[in-house]
């Protein structure tokens, strides 16, 4: 029998929209907050010049393909933390989570990010103790596939 979706209170949701929103870099690629769950977590990245990488064809620069399937595997790394440690204080909870961190992050490129906005889909493939494991996709506005990654979060 599988365990029940974990249901992110509104608290909970605005924590990890707050904690997501002060990190500098977030705000200077533009990355968009859409969904928060405790089934997934959906950014979107709308596109500007300053994130291209190829000049010639206006393609998505590939670190940007990887910092949002980052950003959206952190996020939903977090949310599968806050349903491990429920049983922990607030401090101690807040303690934890502040060791968020990425140990490992495979990303397979497979076709270029061409389009104008990005949208990025992180689902949790297993939530420890002390590491998560997500998986992420990255689609562009015409539904294209356009990266997919595995990553590995230190949690608690």
């Amino acid at each position: 029998m599988s365990k029940p979706v974990f249901q992110l209170s509104e608290e909970q949701r605005q924590g990890v929209e707050a904690f997501f929103q002060r990190i500098p870099f977030n705000q200077v690629l533009g990355i968009r907050i859409d969904e928060l769950s405790g089934d997934r977590v959906v950014m979107s990245l709308p596109m500007k010049p300053e994130l291209i990488g190829n000049f010639v064809h206006g393609i998505l620069h590939g670190g940007v393909i990887s910092s949002l399937l980052d950003v959206a595997g952190g996020a939903m790394a977090l949310i599968g933390a806050f349903d491990k440690h429920q049983h922990l204080s607030q401090q101690e909870r807040m303690q934890r989570l502040s060791k968020l961190g990425t140990i490992d992050l495979r990303v397979d490129y497979l076709r270029p990010g061409r389009g104008q906005l990005f949208t990025a889909t992180a689902v949790l493939l297993r939530s420890g103790n002390k590491v998560a494991v997500v998986r992420s996709e990255l689609h562009s506005d015409d539904g294209t596939l356009v990266a997919v990654g595995t990553g590995t979060y230190l949690c608690g």
